[in-house]
Order: structure tokens, then C-alpha cells, then sequence
């Protein structure tokens, strides 16, 4: 359990990805399981959302990256600072 544990911890992105992904085409066999698709169409579609789900995680990063770029802290740390007054400047 440790080397799955650590493997996630190491890889967030891909488990992000493959996690959105299984979800994702879950729900689109669900939703299109009547329409009477072709297997050629069923693989394009599963591709596409495949990318779909790859293309989410790593918009959703960049976030992530420009947080720990402008050296943000957490939104916790933000509430605990005093806030200053107008024209008080350090």
C-alpha cells in the first residue's frame, strides 16, 4: 500500500488524469449507449474525451504553478495576517 501511496503522491497528475478520465468515459458510454454509434465513432469519442480529461488536469495545474510562482501562501495563512490600515504603510 506504501508504494501505491507514494507512487500517487510522486505522479498526482497522471492519477488526476486517468481518474477524470475512467469518469469521464463512464459517463459518456452511459449517455450514449442508445444512440446506435458505429465502433469507429465509440474510439474517437473515448479518445477525445481521454484528451478532454488530460487537456482539465493540466489547465487546473496551472493554477497550482502561478500560486507557487508569485510565492502565495495558502488561503489560511492569508486570514491569519492583521490587515492594515489606509495610509499605514511599513
Amino acid at each position: 500500500m506504501s508504494k501505491f501511496s507514494s507512487y500517487v503522491n510522486r505522479h498526482i497528475r497522471l492519477v488526476a488524469w486517468l481518474v477524470l478520465a475512467v469518469g469521464m468515459v463512464i459517463i459518456l458510454v452511459f449517455s450514449a449507449r442508445d444512440v446506435g454509434l458505429t465502433p469507429a465513432q465509440w474510439a474517437a469519442l473515448i479518445v477525445a474525451t481521454i484528451g478532454l480529461a488530460g487537456l482539465c488536469v493540466w489547465i487546473i495545474g496551472w493554477e497550482d504553478r502561478d500560486d507557487a510562482a508569485d510565492g502565495e501562501q495558502p488561503a489560511e495563512k492569508k486570514a491569519e495576517k492583521p490587515a492594515e490600515k489606509p495610509g499605514q504603510n511599513a
